[in-house]
């Protein structure tokens, strides 16, 4: 049985069960592509947007980070988090100063905003003049073969996410818009940067061959 919740039902859900890591071929394959753009982190204010259960802060903790700030909507993922300032917030109205952040990341979330340029805006203020934006998300052609992120809860009901998501050139646009640099604009496709073996992978990659499933984005405030 699959169970379709609200966006903000299903994270509640997963947060029992979200581990602090990548946990499958697709996020370990984002995380690795994330990690190759991330500039120096040392001593430096980071800003882990819908955190979930911390595995960037954790990362940019471990990198010499001076402060890092965790932001999730659901309480079930910050409670999960292992960060010392944890902050309940919408992405599109940011409860933080403006100008505070040298670094803001975030790992397939974005796509969950209502209004991408909102997001953008919002994300661009908390950033310091020279500050990196780095973002991943669900890319906007895996849902359209019909591919969904999805989960078993604690119970070992299957949860699906309800779908979203924006077009690579709604995330540049809204980027641009927002006063931001885009330097990088990266895909990750079925059987190219994803590729890893797992339990019948041979027929998800034949169907899916050269699909992105992650786009990754880099921009900074001028």
């Amino acid at each position: 049985m699959n169970t379709r919740l609200t966006m903000h039902q299903a994270y509640d859900r997963w947060a029992e069960v979200y581990p602090p890591e990548p946990h499958n071929p697709l996020m370990r394959a984002e995380q690795a592509a994330m990690l190759k753009l991330l500039p120096p982190v040392a001593n430096s204010c980071v800003l882990d947007l819908a955190c979930g259960s911390g595995r960037y802060a954790a990362l940019v903790q471990a990198a010499g980070a001076a402060q890092v700030v965790g932001v999730d909507y659901s309480p079930a993922m910050l409670t999960r988090a292992g960060i010392a300032a944890r902050v309940r917030g919408d992405m599109s109205r940011l409860p933080l100063r403006t100008g505070t952040f040298d670094l803001v990341i975030s790992g397939l979330a974005v796509g969950h905003a209502t209004d991408l340029h909102v997001c953008a805006t919002e994300m661009a203020r908390v950033l310091r003049p020279g500050g990196v934006l780095l973002y991943s998300d669900f890319h906007a052609d895996a849902s359209s073969v019909g591919l969904t992120r999805s989960f078993k809860d604690a119970l070992g009901r299957s949860i699906s996410l309800p779908r979203d998501g924006y077009a690579p050139e709604a995330h540049r646009a809204a980027l641009l818009g927002a006063g931001l640099i885009v330097d990088t604009q990266r895909e990750l496709r079925v059987g190219v940067e994803i590729c890893e073996s797992f339990a019948n992978s041979a027929e998800f990659y034949r169907r899916h061959h050269g699909v992105a499933l992650v786009l990754v984005m880099r921009a900074r405030k001028a």
